[in-house]
């Protein structure tokens, strides 16, 4: 792999980056809403990625978003008349959202991407010196 090959690899891997962060940022913008308890709830996005072979691919590696799904698992249902979108038996659906997970995730992802970033940087630098290097 040379220098476009970094690149483009970096770049597929920021790019899956910013997909992974736009859904956290949605995830965590949804952490407090409420559903009525016959409804479907808030349910976290998940980013599937998956590696990308170079030699399927043009000779291009990285990475590249597969799907985005929703979390499983039971929503809490909150019994709570007061809430004015409590259905007939007075039930809150709760998000199916971590809180907890979704920080430890924007780290990760915020690295990812900033690491990803300095890959793009170093290359073009690199790529850079060469050209000077071959014009003297």
């Amino acid at each position: 792999m040379g220098l476009f090959g970094a690149i483009d690899a970096a770049t597929s891997g920021a790019h899956v980056s910013r997909v992974w962060l736009d859904a956290i940022s949605d995830n965590v913008a949804n952490v407090n809403t409420d559903r009525p308890g016959d409804e479907e709830p808030f349910r976290a996005r998940m980013v599937r990625v998956t590696s990308v072979d170079r030699r399927e691919n043009g000779g291009v590696g990285g990475a590249a978003v597969v799907a985005i799904q929703n979390r499983g698992g039971d929503p809490a249902l909150v019994y709570d008349p007061d809430n004015p979108i409590a259905d007939e038996f007075g039930r809150v659906a709760k998000p199916v959202v971590d809180l907890g997970v979704e920080m430890t995730n924007l780290l990760i992802a915020n690295r990812s991407y900033q690491a990803n970033l300095r890959v793009i940087e170093h290359a073009r630098d690199s790529y850079k010196s060469a050209l000077q290097i071959g014009s003297r």
